[in-house]
């Protein structure tokens, strides 16, 4: 059989670069990662932040265990070296979300400084957002309407961030939220005082 291979040629040069992107969406991408225990209140940040970036007309989407646990990391466990491929996925996929001129909002555990700087490496400094989201484990536990901390110090969870497996507090964020001291208005207003300038496109 012939080969069509001849008929092949490189686009890379034809396909639409990042700034591009960005100027159809009228705003500048970068990776915000929601990082700290579990209970802490990454996602219910994450929500309540895509919503008032989208009321100002900024695209975003946001990435969490519902939609990468449950999907293309379905195959991982929580393993040392399943951990790291977890972060390492979805560093790979925030960075393509970038490439796209879209904001994307994190929410993992990310438990040490060496997987958080496993996915800036991958994202890129420049564009990565350390966001520690901080509350006490006691306050952590008494919010987990799941009861997957008491399962966890029942042994019945093997490998729980906090209570079987340490948590590296981040040495280097850019923003910590403390969520028992601040109300999620207060946790949110934070975060877009940093955010804004830094997605805000250059002509605004």
């Amino acid at each position: 059989m012939q080969s069509h291979d001849k008929n092949l040629f490189p686009v890379h040069h034809e396909i639409l670069n990042r700034k591009e992107k960005e100027e159809l969406l009228n705003q500048k991408s970068v990776v915000l990662w929601l990082t700290g225990l579990s209970g802490a209140g990454k996602t219910t940040l994450a929500k309540y932040l895509e919503q008032e970036l989208f009321s100002r007309g900024y695209l975003t989407q946001v990435l969490d265990g519902d939609n990468i646990r449950t999907g293309i990391n379905s195959n991982l466990g929580f393993s040392d070296a399943d951990r790291h491929e977890n972060i390492r996925r979805i560093a790979e996929i925030s960075k393509l979300f970038l490439q796209c001129g879209i904001i994307t909002i994190n929410c993992f555990i990310s438990p040490t400084d060496d997987i958080r700087e496993t996915a800036r490496a991958i994202i890129g400094k420049d564009d990565f957002i350390e966001v520690f989201v901080n509350a006490p484990l006691t306050v952590c536990e008494e919010r987990d309407t799941k009861g997957l901390y008491s399962k966890a110090r029942r042994g019945e969870i093997k490998e729980f961030t906090g209570i079987t497996s340490p948590f590296e507090n981040p040495r280097h964020a850019d923003i910590e939220i403390r969520t028992d001291l601040l109300s999620i208005d207060e946790s949110v207003s934070k975060i877009l005082t940093f955010v804004l300038p830094r997605i805000e496109p250059a002509n605004s």
